[in-house]
């Protein structure tokens, strides 16, 4: 995975975007792979393996027309080359309901991956969630998402540019 850079989903093996459990071939480029795509691509066509070469060149988005996140399911930035990359040539995440990617400092932010309020206070992140909660984009105030906040509707953001970190949540 280290020869492949995800500006905006930096370490997706980890995240659970990737596996490497099993080699497939690869539905775009029908080579052989140990590390093949497991989240959501939107596309008319039944795509089930994607290897990360065709993920981060955007020929798998280009050959099956299709995206890793829905562009209207973002934050709204001014350069279209960011939405570009972010929708074609980035991996997703997979979330409960609708998948929402975050932005900060006019780029989208890195998806760091699935926390609840426990794995925040590990990671000393609980005052920062704190400051820069978006009730408008998660939907509660921030006393009920820190109460429901859970590993399967807790997703972590990092700007690229001054570092700090944001949740989204997503639950019913």
């Amino acid at each position: 995975m280290s020869e492949y850079n995800f500006k905006y989903h930096p370490d997706p093996l980890k995240t659970g975007a990737f596996n490497n459990d099993k080699t497939v071939t690869c539905d775009c480029c029908k080579k052989q792979t140990d590390v093949y795509y497991t989240n959501p691509f939107y596309s008319i066509k039944d795509v089930n393996n994607l290897c990360p070469e065709c993920i981060a060149s955007g020929a798998a988005a280009k050959k099956f027309d299709g995206e890793f996140q829905d562009p209207d399911s973002t934050d709204k930035v001014k350069d279209k080359k960011a939405l570009d990359e972010l929708i074609h040539r980035t991996p997703g995440y997979c979330g409960w309901q609708q998948e929402y990617w975050l932005a900060h400092c006019g780029d989208y932010c890195a998806f760091m991956g699935y926390y609840d309020w426990e794995c925040l206070e590990q990671a000393n992140l609980t005052a920062e969630i704190k400051e820069t909660y978006r009730e408008d984009v998660c939907g509660v105030d921030f006393e009920d998402a820190k109460e429901h906040l859970e590993i399967e509707s807790g997703y972590l953001f990092k700007c690229l540019h001054c570092g700090k970190h944001f949740i989204y949540l997503d639950f019913d």
